[in-house]
């Protein structure tokens, strides 16, 4: 019996730290959304979102470029890419690395395809 009691927290405890890594740290397949960046925090974040193609992609001669993208509220934000992968034109979803500016212009130090 003693070795039962002893058992039991360990299992609650690892219970719950899974259950906290499921409902908050596991991947999920939708979009991010810009309402959770804040304009006056620098801190680099990861966020998935949607290209609109249809407002085209300028490339700058430093292999960035600038272009729009939907987040899951339809809210379409332009983007300011440090670096851009060559193929983000047949990409339907990016996944973003950066921050929002203050100006409502999303900043990414990085593009990557999803």
């Amino acid at each position: 019996m003693k070795s039962l009691q002893k058992l039991i927290l360990p299992v609650l405890i690892i219970a719950v730290l899974i259950l906290v890594y499921f409902v908050y740290f596991a991947p999920t397949e939708e979009l991010g959304s810009f309402r959770d960046f804040d304009p006056n925090n620098n801190a680099v974040k990861d966020i998935k979102v949607l290209l609109v193609s249809d407002r085209g992609i300028s490339r700058t001669s430093e292999g960035g470029a600038t272009f729009f993208a939907s987040d899951k509220h339809n809210t379409v934000t332009q983007i300011n890419a440090d670096k851009v992968s060559g193929d983000i034109e047949s990409a339907e979803i990016l996944i973003l690395r950066g921050h929002l500016s203050a100006n409502g212009t999303f900043h990414a130090h990085d593009v990557l395809p999803y």
